[in-house]
């Protein structure tokens, strides 16, 4: 496969700048693999589409606020930084990205929030526009990190909005977020609402949990054709003896099981056993999805709409099918889908 194959026009309208008014009542299109049959629903419907004893992945990841704006020492230029990971707990370290980077050099001093309240040092240079920078900062780390999300911003992908608003902290974030560490949401996990889930779990439908803190390199752009040659970016993932017994279980009796969202596909093709069961495991994955590819697991996933030229797409067309998914995406726009981040989902069946 090409990257070129995965180019299609996307105008600005089609675009989701808000999500829908209620998690469970965006629009659902289901599509069939085997039949090409698609549906148009709503989609607190996907309940009708599942029985007792099936299973539903999601990830628990939970963004932090990663976006900071400050100030350059000396100079008072306005620098806006986007943490990525820390890197050590004891001496404040964090790998980050900088934005604009060429003004920004190793000893640099940064300044954040009224008073400078927050002060950090630039220690390496990683990548182009990647730093280290060592927060300087009097008080135990518990208070560090508060500090640091406190001054920090919801790290809403600025294509669809360059301002946040006070309903992204809440909207951004899914309503089973629990562990602390993505720099960007599951996007496909952000539909299930607090009610949805406890009539899926009414109906029986088991809920299995895993973690992938979604990094950056999820939406790095894509710089070589031969897409067998693009390297992704290592992302932490932890999968506990519950979820992989959970899953087990129900393969063993023929359930179907749906990985709602592509960090959970990712995650759980990163950790199968020959016989394509999934093992627990905790660690990091850089593994790339694409066509041909055999999936082991799920047998359904839940997708939003991505955009052209994503590794997202790529891995939901391994999927789906090549050439079914553009297929279906074309039926998508005529029919007024919205797409991107805070866009309308779909059922792969």
């Amino acid at each position: 496969m090409k990257l070129s194959q995965y180019k299609y026009s996307l105008t600005p309208d089609m675009l989701a700048k808000y999500p829908a008014e209620n998690r469970d009542e965006s629009r659902l299109l289901v599509l069939d693999r085997k039949s090409g049959k698609i549906e148009h629903k709503i989609f607190k419907d996907i309940i009708s589409y599942f029985k007792d004893g099936d299973v539903m992945i999601y990830n628990n990841t939970k963004v932090f606020p990663a976006r900071l704006y400050g100030n350059k020492e000396k100079t008072g230029a306005e620098i806006e930084i986007f943490l990525l990971r820390e890197l050590n707990k004891e001496q404040r370290l964090w790998d980050v990205l900088v934005d604009p980077a060429r003004k920004i050099r190793i000893g640099n001093k940064l300044y954040f929030g009224d008073d400078d309240v927050l002060i950090a040092e630039v220690i390496d240079n990683t990548t182009s526009r990647g730093r280290t920078l060592r927060f300087l900062f009097d008080g135990t780390h518990e208070e560090f990190k508060e500090t640091l999300f406190r001054l920090g911003e919801t790290p809403l992908p600025k294509w669809i909005r360059p301002k946040v608003e006070p309903l992204d902290a809440e909207r951004y974030q899914t309503v089973f977020a629990k562990h602390e560490g993505a720099v960007a949401a599951p996007t496909a996990g952000l539909h299930f609402s607090k009610h949805l889930l406890k009539r899926l779990e009414i109906k029986g439908i088991q809920q299995a949990e895993i973690t992938l803190h979604i990094g950056l390199g999820n939406f790095r752009s894509i710089d070589v054709e031969d897409l067998t040659k693009h390297k992704m970016d290592s992302e932490q993932i932890f999968i506990d003896e519950t979820a992989a017994n959970i899953v087990n279980t129900a393969k063993d009796k023929h359930k179907k099981i749906c990985a709602v969202g592509t960090t959970v596909m990712r995650a759980i093709e990163s950790s199968v056993t020959t016989q394509g069961y999934l093992k627990p495991f905790s660690g990091w994955t850089n593994k790339f999805i694409l066509p041909p590819y055999d999936f082991s697991v799920a047998d359904c996933m839940v997708s939003n709409f991505h955009l052209p030229l994503s590794t997202q797409l790529i891995m939901v067309s391994a999927f789906a099918g090549y050439d079914l998914l553009m297929d279906t995406y074309n039926v998508a726009k005529k029919e007024g889908y919205r797409f991107g981040t805070y866009g309308d989902a779909m059922l792969i069946l």
